[in-house]
């Protein structure tokens, strides 16, 4: 992923104090290099959902199966 073009995908973020394991899905922009932007959703209210990072921070992605479907999970860029 060295050329991003402004792609856009789908990302899932952990959700915080909920109570139980969570996460939604936002969309990101590909910046290249395994990093991604998260973008907030149309309906973005951080006094009802505690992201585990914010709209506009960098992270990189996990493939995480569950329940025999694939998705990707925002984790810090660090982690790889």
């Amino acid at each position: 992923m060295s050329d991003s073009g402004n792609q856009v995908v789908e990302i899932y973020v952990r959700l915080l104090q909920e109570g139980t394991a969570c996460s939604r899905p936002t969309q990101s922009l590909v910046l290249g290099n395994g990093l991604f932007k998260l973008l907030a959703t149309e309906n973005y209210d951080p006094e009802d959902e505690h992201w585990e990072f914010l709209p506009g921070a960098t992270v990189r992605v996990k493939e995480i199966s569950d329940v025999g479907r694939a998705y990707l999970l925002a984790v810090p860029p660090t982690d790889y």
